[in-house]
């Protein structure tokens, strides 16, 4: 059964398909851009996911506050990534390569990529709960050789973070998520479980991917996404493709607080969002020098 209207099953409410919001910055950046606003708040703790290509610097040092800043390079980046941040790190990001930036109470981040390079890769913003909202920044780089790998008939999955099927991978610096980016050959299908009371965002980079949970099935045309979220017990995703796709899908528990975003800040009061846009300007969140 094909379905292009909301889940509400016995164990899984889920949105339709998403499209995301085409971005052109110079002639360098391009994305697909999904936001919380958009998923009927399924999609927590994730606040934006940008599916973008970036052939040359766009955005220069920039600070962030309240939440982890994630880059997923895909396998299929040429060349390298630079990542530097107020912490200290500079390094190069690899194809495949994963970098978490919890910013805690804030850093300042600038990515660009090398000259004659061509970035493809998730940007994801991550909610931090407001207990959390003051720690100190923290990072992790995970190397793409370092992340296991599923394989069997028809996929390989490979588990940038967290868990599936028995496989763990690399845990972030902040909240717990699981990061899968998946390969589905003709005919390939793969099956995740959902945790009871956690959220599931889904995203088809490259071609068409059905998503059956809880009875349905809704096709998700390539640059869609969906949110997904069990209800009192464990959901069994499958994620299939007639032709072959490349899909990811992001895995955490919804931390249900209210929040306000300034670009880069996420907090919870429109005070806290002034508080530390003024922390920025008298540069106590930090510099790259």
């Amino acid at each position: 059964m094909h379905i292009n209207h909301h889940i509400r099953a016995e164990r899984v409410v889920a949105t339709a398909p998403i499209r995301g919001r085409q971005v052109r910055i110079g002639t360098g950046f391009s994305a697909l851009s999904f936001d919380h606003t958009q998923f009927d708040g399924l999609m927590d703790p994730l606040v934006m996911v940008d599916h973008f290509t970036m052939s040359e610097p766009t955005f220069g040092p920039h600070p962030h506050a309240g939440m982890s800043a994630v880059s997923v390079l895909f396998e299929d980046s040429q060349g390298q990534f630079h990542n530097r941040d107020s912490l200290g790190n500079d390094l190069d990001l690899g194809p495949g390569d994963l970098y978490w930036l919890k910013a805690g109470r804030g850093a300042v981040h600038d990515e660009r990529p090398r000259a004659g390079a061509q970035t493809h890769a998730l940007q994801i913003f991550v909610n931090l709960p407001a207990a959390a909202k003051r720690d100190a920044p923290d990072a992790l780089h995970v190397p793409a050789a370092r992340m296991p790998e599923l394989r069997g008939p028809g996929y390989r999955v490979r588990v940038v973070l967290g868990d599936s099927n028995g496989v763990s991978g690399y845990a972030s610096p902040a909240l717990p998520l699981t990061i899968l980016d998946a390969q589905l050959e003709p005919t390939g299908a793969y099956v995740h479980e959902l945790p009871a009371d956690f959220d599931a965002w889904i995203h088809a980079v490259g071609g068409g991917v059905e998503l059956a949970v809880g009875g349905a099935v809704t096709v998700l045309a390539e640059g869609d996404a969906i949110a997904v979220r069990s209800q009192a017990e464990a959901a069994a995703l499958e994620l299939r493709s007639e032709a072959g796709a490349h899909v990811v899908l992001l895995q955490g528990q919804p931390i249900r607080e209210r929040i306000v975003q300034r670009g880069p800040f996420v907090m919870n009061t429109r005070e806290e969002l002034a508080a530390v846009a003024a922390a920025h300007a008298a540069g106590e969140l930090g510099s790259i020098d």
